[in-house]
C-alpha cells in the first residue's frame, strides 16, 4: 500500500485556543476555516507550516458529539494520525485484512471538500484516517 503521513490530529476543547498556542509557539498558521463536519459532529481546522505536515484540530460540534467521551477519558491530545493514500477503500481493505478494525467506513469528509475519508484502529492506541486528496476547505487570502 502506498501511504504517506498527511496530518496529525489533536482533539481539543477549543480550536481557537489550541490554534493560537500552536501558531504562537511553533510558527504554524491557520490554513483553513473552522468547518463543521456534520457527519461526525465535530469542528475541524487545519494548521500549516512550510516544509511540515499539517495539524488537524477537532473539537465537539455539540454535547452529543462522539468526541466528547474521548475528551472525558483522555483529555486533549493526539486523536489520530492521517495518511494520504492512492485509494481510501483499498487502504482500508488492506489494513482490515491484516487485523485492523474499521471504525468509520469510507464517506465524504467535509473538511476535505467532500472527498472520501475512512478511519481504522490499528492497535497500540493508534487510530488512523485515510484520505486520498490534498483538498482542504482553505481560507481565502
Amino acid at each position: 500500500m502506498n501511504c504517506d503521513l498527511d496530518h496529525i490530529c489533536l482533539a481539543v476543547r477549543s480550536i481557537d485556543k489550541a490554534a493560537e498556542k500552536i501558531c504562537q509557539y511553533l510558527g504554524y498558521e491557520r490554513k483553513t476555516e473552522k468547518v463543521l463536519n456534520t457527519r461526525q459532529d465535530v469542528y475541524v481546522q487545519f494548521l500549516g507550516k512550510e516544509g511540515s505536515i499539517d495539524f488537524k484540530l477537532i473539537m465537539p460540534g455539540s454535547l452529543k458529539s462522539p468526541i466528547i467521551p474521548f475528551l472525558k477519558k483522555n483529555g486533549e491530545g493526539l486523536h489520530h494520525v492521517g495518511f494520504k493514500t492512492d485509494d481510501v477503500n483499498k487502504a482500508l481493505d488492506e489494513v482490515k485484512a491484516k487485523g485492523a478494525v474499521s471504525t468509520l467506513p469510507p464517506e465524504p469528509g467535509e473538511a476535505f471538500c467532500n472527498e472520501l475519508i475512512a478511519f481504522s484502529y490499528l492497535g497500540n492506541g493508534l487510530n488512523v484516517e485515510f484520505v486520498d486528496t490534498d483538498k482542504r476547505v482553505f481560507i481565502d487570502k
